[in-house]
C-alpha cells in the first residue's frame, strides 16, 4: 500500500497544487490554457516521439492488447448511451457524448504520468502503442455517431476530420517517432538533452495543467449523469479490461497492466471539447470530467491494489 500512495499521491498532489493555484488566483485562467497549449503542442510530442524513435521496439503483437482495452470501451460507451437515451430522456447527440465520456480517458494528462510512475520505461511502449491508435479511434467512432445517426458519415466531414487529425501535435509526434524507428535515426549530444529536457516536463506540467482546468467545471451541473459517466469510467470500463487481458487473453503483465491502469484514468477533457464543438451537455460533462478526476485519486489507488494483487510483476 505505501508504494501505491508514493505512485497516487505525486500525481494527484500534482493536479491540487494546479486547481488551488487558480483557485486562490496565484495564477490566472491564461497561464492554465498556455500551460495546457505546451503540453499538448510541445512536450508530449518530445516525449512520445523519444520514446517510440529510441525506446524498445514491442515484443508482442499488440492486437489482443488493443482488443482488450477497446471492448472495454465499446461497452462502457454503449451502456452510457443507452441509459441517457432511456433512463434520462436525453436526445441523441447528447446520448452519444455521454457514452464517449463513459469510454474517452485523460490518456494524456493523467494515463501517461501514471503509467509512467508505475512502470517506468517499460511502460512506455505499452502506453504509447494504445495512444497511437486511442484519439483516432474514439474521434472517428463519436462524429459517425453523432452526425449521421449510426451511418456513415460524409466525405466532406470525413475530409474536416481527417485533416483535424492530421494537424494534431500529438499523433504527429506518433508519426515522427515511428518514422524516426524505421529509418533508424540516431543522434546525442545537445539535440538529445534538449529533446529529453522537454519530454520529462511532460507528465508535471500535464498535471499542473489539468489542475487549473479543473477549476473552470463545477460539481452541481446535473450530478446524476455525471456520477453514472464516473462510475462507468472509473470502474466499469477498467473492470471489463482486467477480465479480459488477465483472465481471457492472457497478456503479458505489463501490457495487462498498463491496459487497466489506462482504463482506469478518468474522463478526459476531450470529451468536454466534443460537447461543446456541438453544443449539448457542456454541463454535464464538464461536471463528469471534474467528478471523475476528483474520484480517481480514490479509486485509481484501489486499480493498483488490484494490478498488484492479479498481475505479475514481469
Amino acid at each position: 500500500m505505501g508504494e501505491i500512495i508514493a505512485i497516487v499521491l505525486p500525481v494527484f498532489g500534482l493536479v491540487a497544487i494546479g486547481y488551488l493555484s487558480r483557485l486562490f488566483k496565484f495564477v490566472g485562467q491564461r497561464t492554465g490554457e498556455g500551460l495546457s497549449d505546451y503540453v499538448f503542442s510541445i512536450a508530449t510530442p518530445a516525449l512520445i516521439f523519444r520514446t517510440l524513435a529510441f525506446g524498445d521496439s514491442p515484443s508482442v503483437s499488440p492486437w489482443g492488447y488493443w482488443i482488450a482495452y477497446f471492448a472495454g470501451v465499446a461497452i462502457v460507451w454503449a451502456i452510457g448511451q443507452v441509459i441517457a437515451r432511456r433512463v434520462f430522456g436525453r436526445p441523441h447527440v447528447e446520448a452519444v457524448i455521454h457514452g464517449f465520456t463513459a469510454g474517452q480517458g485523460n490518456t494524456v494528462m493523467l494515463g501517461i504520468p501514471l503509467v509512467l510512475a508505475r512502470w517506468g520505461e517499460a511502460g512506455a511502449t505499452p502506453l504509447f502503442l494504445l495512444i497511437a491508435i486511442h484519439l483516432p479511434v474514439m474521434l472517428f467512432a463519436a462524429t459517425v455517431l453523432i452526425e449521421t445517426d449510426g451511418k456513415w458519415p460524409t466525405p466532406k466531414r470525413m475530409l474536416q476530420l481527417c485533416g483535424s487529425l492530421a494537424r494534431n501535435p500529438i499523433l504527429l509526434g506518433i508519426v515522427a517517432g515511428a518514422l524516426g524507428r524505421v529509418f533508424g535515426i540516431e543522434f546525442g549530444g545537445v539535440p538529445r538533452v534538449v529533446l529529453d529536457q522537454i519530454g520529462g516536463t511532460a507528465a508535471p506540467c500535464a498535471l499542473l495543467a489539468l489542475g487549473m482546468a479543473l477549476k473552470n467545471y463545477g460539481l452541481t451541473i446535473d450530478p446524476k449523469p455525471a456520477l453514472l459517466i464516473s462510475f462507468l469510467k472509473l470502474m466499469v470500463h477498467p473492470a471489463l479490461v482486467w477480465v479480459l487481458a488477465v483472465h481471457v487473453l492472457h497478456l503479458p503483465p505489463v501490457y495487462a497492466g498498463v491496459a487497466v491502469l489506462f482504463a482506469a484514468a478518468p474522463s478526459g477533457i476531450n470529451t468536454y471539447l466534443l460537447a461543446v464543438r456541438y453544443d449539448t451537455a457542456t454541463g454535464t460533462i464538464a461536471n463528469a470530467v471534474a467528478l471523475s478526476t476528483f474520484l480517481g485519486a480514490v479509486t485509481t489507488m484501489f486499480w493498483l491494489t488490484v494490478i498488484d494483487a492479479t498481475i505479475p510483476r514481469s
